[in-house]
């Protein structure tokens, strides 16, 4: 009974797109490292990453609940259908907050007492859809904690490259959210939620999402200059654009069909050859 439960848990909250941030966090940790850092260090980040993203996604579910109960596109989550009920999310929720708490004090005292202030962002942004079209944004400001977070563990410091690579990784996390949120736009005009596609229409939103990625190719360009990143490093955001002008071919405003794909594919690609080649780059 209790294996079930955990497995609906984290069928709930999508544990397998922890891809999506991981790949970034372990860029940050190899870049601050400049090298492989020791592997317990990667253990805790892995760690801490996990604890993160499953409070930020049980809250989210918890607290979205009501409208997830109503959209087409999520009543059959686990929460609405009754499988899990708000008081086993809680305790999840409350365990994943601890694991990040617990991961970053074995790391080093500044991620320690930085991680209550990580979960107090990723937390905040579940309730930004009610009142603002910039909740992707906030979202993306979550996600861009994965690589400052992780350069922190390893550095015990935050330094302006770190930055730079968490302005990478919001302004690709805007331009996806922002795609995903296509689906919504109906849903969220007659529930009364904001996002940038019900603002502007689905016309401008892939612009501002396509014009978003570009600021993501163009700061991991500026952390090569920043730490002088040769052409293994070059060669992975070579991939990384392609990836992300090819997401944009799958996406037109008359046809959202392969929506899914560009969201899901693409963007686990791209943060994984971002990661791969930064490592080679860093040992080679």
């Amino acid at each position: 009974m209790m294996t079930g439960k955990i497995k609906l848990l984290l069928e709930m909250i999508k544990f397998e797109h922890t891809i999506f941030a991981l790949p970034f966090a372990f860029t940050g940790a190899v870049l601050a490292a400049n090298g492989m850092p020791p592997w317990v260090t990667l253990f805790w980040i892995t760690v801490a990453m996990v604890g993160a993203r499953s409070a930020a996604m049980g809250y989210n579910r918890l607290v979205d609940r009501e409208f997830d109960a109503v959209n087409p596109r999520t009543k059959d989550r686990a929460l609405p259908l009754g499988l899990v009920t708000p008081r086993q999310v809680i305790i999840f929720t409350a365990v994943s907050s601890l694991l990040l708490v617990a991961a970053s004090f074995m790391l080093n005292r500044l991620a320690f007492f930085l991680s209550p202030l990580a979960l107090a962002v990723v937390f905040f942004y579940s309730y930004t859809k009610r009142f603002t079209a910039f909740s992707h944004a906030f979202l993306g400001l979550a996600i861009s904690l994965a690589p400052i977070g992780a350069w922190i563990a390893v550095t015990g410091r935050l330094d302006a490259p770190a930055l730079v690579l968490g302005i990478a990784v919001l302004f690709w996390l805007v331009g996806f959210d922002v795609l995903y949120a296509l689906q919504d736009v109906e849903f969220d005009n007659n529930a009364g939620l904001h996002s940038i596609p019900r603002l502007v229409g689905v016309r401008r939103a892939l612009w501002i999402s396509r014009a978003a990625h570009a600021v993501t190719v163009v700061a991991l360009i500026v952390l090569s200059a920043v730490l002088t990143l040769g052409w293994f490093y070059l060669l992975g955001v070579i991939i990384a654009a392609g990836l992300l002008v090819y997401e944009h071919s799958l996406v037109k405003e008359d046809d959202l069909s392969k929506l899914n794909i560009a969201f899901f594919n693409m963007n686990g690609y791209l943060s994984v050859a971002i990661f791969l080649f930064t490592l080679l780059e860093v040992l080679l």
